[in-house]
């Protein structure tokens, strides 16, 4: 299967191409030319797999130069480091099921892709016989940059270096970073927020002078973000056995279900979406947002409107204004127009929006809905999941379940609905506490006692032991300075 960008279809590449580049020369992101659709027979087949076996069954279906028995190994490696089943589906009540997605080394759901993407990266590199190191760029809300150094830390011949907002983080996630064991690593601080830190990564990417640099001090770029299709593949994987589960667990008695996602970027919903295209019977795909709400206004007015104001919120992995995922559902929605998409994106970056026909999007994609919910109205589902079903979320996952309570109580839809579970609670203490405990405590450390007292649940190792682990990471730079940290990692690197 060939992949081509968004922006200019005449560029196609291989899955081991599209993996290893990222992103496109044109700054496009790479799509597959088709979809696979999934037979009766495939999914009776995946039903009766566990969940390494299914992922590689999957995206053996979008990556011909890679055997099963290659992505088995890869995924069975990947998810060997997860506490139980990667990805259990948790089922709360007669409709409500959420996803759990964060039972991984970072207690976030990009570590279903993020231990997976080192392995990919690797092998795709030797089958295209490219020796040069691999430099990869991350740009990170939270748990992105947290989980792209954990896969790769000591990986041989790469080097990783993660750029976050200095004041767009919560405080658990900037320890977590901060606190990275590896010697192939660097994080730093960018003063301004998440689409400030994607910006600078990007334009690098797109910087030939940089590439070339680059490739004279024997490194080739990549990213770990989800603009790469190797972040992306392994996403939809897990839409894909949340389906299993449902067969086996009978709930399908109409044989569809729903699914609400949390979302910024706009890559977790995307997974869904090309689940849904490969034929899982996904009936209604809600994008659930908070105060940012830049998704929810696209999807309810067809207007994508950067000059907005940016809040920072209690669901920070979320606070974004530029989702990059967009641009590839836009590709499906103008069937396929590189040139269209071209023209918008160019538009986003010149004036900072662009317009979409409404009835387009609803036509194209009537099953695509959005919603959003407040801080207040997401610590209030915290508290009101815990009172009604004893079960903890994370504020982001509050999020979906606000605005799932909210799409049922105006539509009265009884249809089974899979809520993505995207964080452990534990990541988040001191909103979780407040919420379900009423314990205002600023101290995360704290906090996260309080949090296992209170609930009974041990606190995660892998959370635990942060709190002795020295902060190797603490500079900030100014958002025109990225380029000169890259260089100076490189220099340091090569002595």
């Amino acid at each position: 299967m060939k992949y081509v960008s968004t922006r200019n279809k005449n560029i196609s590449v291989s899955g081991a191409a599209a993996i290893a580049q990222g992103i496109s020369p044109d700054g496009g992101l790479f799509v597959p030319e088709t979809f696979p659709v999934l037979t009766k027979e495939d999914i009776a087949e995946l039903c009766a797999l566990d969940y390494p076996a299914r992922a590689a069954k999957i995206m053996s279906l979008y990556l011909d130069e890679f055997t099963y028995e290659e992505l088995l190994e890869i995924t069975e490696k990947a998810y060997s480091t997860f506490d139980g089943d990667p990805c259990p589906l948790v089922n709360v009540d007669d409709c409500l099921n959420f996803l759990e997605l964060w039972h991984g080394p970072t207690c976030a759901f990009k570590d279903m892709a993020l231990t997976v993407l080192p392995y990919l990266l690797t092998k795709s590199k030797l089958k295209l016989g490219e020796k040069e190191k691999t430099l990869i760029l991350v740009a990170t809300s939270g748990d992105t940059g947290k989980a792209a150094l954990e896969g790769f830390k000591d990986v041989e011949g790469v080097d990783v270096i993660v750029f976050y907002p200095a004041l767009g983080v919560s405080a658990m996630q900037k320890l977590q970073m901060q606190t990275q064991e590896g010697d192939n690593l660097s994080v730093a601080a960018i003063d301004g927020n998440f689409d400030d830190a994607q910006s600078a990564v990007k334009s690098i990417f797109v910087d030939e002078n940089v590439k070339k640099e680059l490739a004279e001090k024997g490194y080739s770029l990549s990213s770990a973000n989800s603009i790469n299709w190797g972040r992306l593949l392994p996403q939809i994987c897990y839409y894909v056995s949340a389906y299993c589960d449902l067969l086996s667990s009978k709930q399908l008695k109409k044989g569809v279900f729903n699914v609400i996602v949390p979302t910024g970027n706009f890559g977790n919903i995307l997974a869904c979406y090309y689940a849904k295209r490969m034929g899982v019977p996904v009936d209604k795909i809600i994008c659930a947002s908070n105060d940012n709400k830049i998704l929810t206004d696209f999807f309810t007015t067809g207007v994508y409107d950067v000059h907005r104001d940016f809040y920072k919120t209690i669901s920070p992995s979320m606070d974004i204004l530029i989702s990059s995922n967009l641009e590839r559902l836009l590709f499906e929605i103008f069937d396929r127009d590189d040139a269209k998409v071209a023209e918008l994106m160019a538009q986003l970056k010149t004036e900072g929006k662009y317009k979409v026909d409404l009835k387009t999007l609803e036509n194209k994609v009537p099953y695509l809905l959005a919603g959003f919910a407040t801080q207040d109205e997401t610590v209030d589902c915290i508290a009101a999941a815990s009172d009604v079903y004893d079960y903890i979320l994370d504020p982001h996952t509050a999020v979906a379940y606000s605005v799932y309570v909210d799409y049922v109580t105006e539509t009265g839809d009884e249809t089974p609905c899979v809520v993505a579970s995207t964080a452990s609670p534990f990541k988040f203490p001191c909103v979780v506490t407040q919420a379900v405990n009423a314990t205002k405590e600023r101290d995360e450390l704290k906090a996260l006692k309080e949090l296992s007292f209170w609930t009974g649940e041990p606190i995660p190792p892998q959370i635990q032991k942060l709190e002795k682990l020295p902060r190797r990471f603490t500079r900030v730079v100014a958002k025109d300075e990225v380029k000169k940290y890259v260089f100076d990692y490189i220099g340091e690197k090569n002595g």
